[in-house]
């Protein structure tokens, strides 16, 4: 229900002019008004109508005899989350755990990536953590974030390093389960953004189209207890500036992530965000 608002009331001290009957000017006021209405009519402050209203469409199905499948084609992972062995959370304080320790710790766990594989110079550069000046700049991990993901009250890790010398950036988060340190998303992929926003964590990408850039949305799900991929967007950014075609003779670097096909979906995950998570967290 609607409450008009009351009117100002007059200011103190001010008296009335003496004499001068009320009612008349209010007679007057509302003959003016009336004419200054009339004149006013179709001028342009008046409402124009929008036109006739589109007619809602309705999606064509597209064969109908097809048998829906009940299973997926392929084993993507979409949920896969697991206890970080090797690391404590005193008194279940997630900010009592050294990011940098976590990192060493998947490090470890992934010797063909981080060894003498694909990543190997960023084993090279964690004995610059810890160190200040320009060799601490060096170290790849970067500055860690605390924020409730989960929605237990809590705050959740998130945090990322550069998997050098390419220019691929692991997106982490975890949380605290019985004491211990639980990863519950783990991603990867040429970053140039990464957002928090209630209980999700936003990824923007760029793409291979200019003027274009990726945009994916992991949001926790309490029944899975896991961070689940609900958003894979292709979303325009602007005009484009210049052509980001490769021409054919350059030979394009080893990713840890399949390409993306130009096509933009939301939750559920399209099964080409499926694969590319899949791919990331491969070997965990």
């Amino acid at each position: 229900m609607f409450h008009s608002r009351p009117g100002r009331p007059g200011l103190p001290g001010r008296p009335g002019l003496p004499g001068r009957p009320a009612r008349p000017l209010l007679v007057a006021a509302v003959v003016f008004l009336m004419a200054s209405a009339a004149v006013g009519c179709g001028d342009a402050g008046d409402l124009q109508g929008a036109g006739s209203t589109p007619t809602a469409v309705s999606p064509d199905k597209l064969w109908p005899d097809l048998h829906p499948a009940s299973s997926p084609a392929f084993d993507i992972g979409e949920v896969e989350t697991q206890v970080v062995k090797g690391i404590t959370v005193p008194d279940g304080d997630i900010r009592r755990v050294d990011p940098v320790a976590v990192v060493r710790r998947e490090i470890a766990d992934h010797p063909g990536d981080y060894g003498a594989g694909s990543y190997a110079e960023t084993a090279r550069r964690m004995a610059d953590c810890g160190k200040s000046g320009a060799e601490g700049r060096r170290c790849p991990v970067l500055k860690a974030y605390y924020r409730d993901l989960t929605g237990d009250g809590r705050p959740d890790l998130t945090l990322g390093f550069r998997q050098l010398p390419g220019n691929l950036t692991a997106v982490r988060v975890y949380t605290v389960r019985k004491n211990r340190l639980v990863q519950v998303m783990a991603y990867e992929d040429a970053v140039s953004g990464v957002e928090l926003a209630r209980r999700s964590v936003i990824i923007r990408a760029p793409s291979e189209v200019a003027g274009y850039e990726y945009r994916l949305q992991w949001t926790w799900d309490q029944q899975q207890q896991a961070m689940l991929l609900t958003h894979d967007e292709m979303l325009r950014t602007g005009s484009p500036k210049r052509s980001r075609r490769r021409s054919a003779s350059v030979t394009p670097a080893p990713s840890a992530s399949p390409s993306r096909p130009p096509a933009a979906s939301s939750a559920p995950a399209s099964a080409s965000a499926s694969s590319r998570v899949s791919s990331s967290a491969s070997g965990r």
